[in-house]
């Protein structure tokens, strides 16, 4: 008899519901988050079971590369798009565990897409170097703030860059802000090294990848941010369609129409937000570098706000990076800014 197995993941326990085909619970029990006693609970049932589903939390891939290993069919739940049950005066971890595998049971349960193990660690390498990127950003921005202050006066990120310890003891006559400044310059210094170490550690075989290759054709889309894009991609193929990508992108609007008026707004979150971040990224110094994309931006930027014309070019970028990772080729930049 088929069964059905899900996983109510928490920080530091799962909680494990097994049914059989009639929807009867064979197994319903809390264990701690660890993969010999997960797999001791499941195995009783592991020649019947159909499949195991996983929530799609922070903490979900341990489990979900721990039980592929050991042969379990896995899937990781879009928790985002499970219809939620109705008629529980009561629910807790139990009744959600049992919930998933019923609709696994029933053939409803949304799922999510599992990226490979084998990419998933440069992947993760470059979102922290974005998060290092950030925090140099913020310690600029302070000492910035600390300078306006002493002088009046606007320090651009290129006099920052080139500030000397003559320059600092000249401006900060007191000690505790001339400390300060110091160390946030230090801070700064010590982040632009570990950044740099992280895109040195992208080998030659990476930065030749076709995908990445087509996809640098587009003005302004360097190595980094190419790989990035690529990276949080993934598999192209999973979008059956231009607009499903556009739309994990959080490049879509998120409202609901209906007889031509507005009845609401979905989650504009839904999505993949370090996507939506390469895709701004690349619209911005594609207005720099590329004359057409920048006279289509500015016509856009003349009837509607600036930030919703950088989202049409990022839409239009985005829209032609689908094509290419997907069937290779050259950015054509009249083609898409016509």
């Amino acid at each position: 008899m088929p069964l059905y197995a899900a996983c109510d993941l928490h920080s530091n326990n799962t909680v494990l519901a097994v049914l059989d085909e009639a929807g009867s619970l064979k197994l319903r029990q809390r264990v701690p988050n660890d993969l010999d006693l997960i797999g001791a609970a499941l195995a009783p049932f592991r020649d019947q079971l159909q499949g195991v589903a996983v929530e799609s939390t922070y903490n979900a891939y341990w489990l979900l590369d721990g039980l592929d290993r050991a042969g379990y069919p896995t899937r990781m739940v879009n928790t985002l798009a499970v219809p939620q049950y109705a008629g529980l005066k009561q629910a807790d971890d139990h009744t959600d565990a049992r919930h998933l595998a019923n609709l696994m049971r029933l053939g409803l349960l949304p799922t999510a897409y599992i990226y490979p193990r084998p990419q998933r660690g440069l992947r993760d390498l470059l979102r922290r170097r974005m998060l290092l990127v950030q925090q140099s950003v913020r310690l600029l921005q302070s000492v910035q703030g600390y300078w306006a202050r002493a002088t009046g006066q606007r320090l651009s990120a290129n006099a920052f860059r080139h500030l000397t310890r003559q320059q600092l003891d000249t401006t900060f006559i007191d000690p505790s802000e001339l400390f300060a400044v110091a160390t946030l310059m230090q801070s700064w210094l010590y982040l632009q090294h570990r950044i740099d170490a992280i895109e040195h550690w992208l080998d030659d075989a990476v930065r030749r990848r076709p995908d990445l290759a087509a996809l640098r054709t587009v003005p302004g889309i360097g190595p980094i941010l190419g790989l990035t894009i690529v990276l949080e991609s993934g598999q192209i193929q999973r979008f059956e369609h231009v607009g499903q990508y556009t739309s994990y992108c959080r490049l879509v609007p998120a409202h609901r129409v209906s007889n031509g008026k507005k009845k609401g707004t979905g989650n504009r979150k839904c999505g993949n937000r370090y996507l939506a971040w390469a895709w701004i990224e690349a619209a911005n110094f594609a207005i720099r570098f590329a004359p057409p994309i920048k006279t289509w931006y500015q016509r856009n930027a003349a009837r509607k706000p600036r930030v919703v014309a950088l989202k049409a070019v990022a839409h239009k970028l985005a829209r032609a990076g689908f094509h290419l990772l997907r069937d290779g080729g050259r950015f054509d930049v009249q083609r898409a800014f016509c």
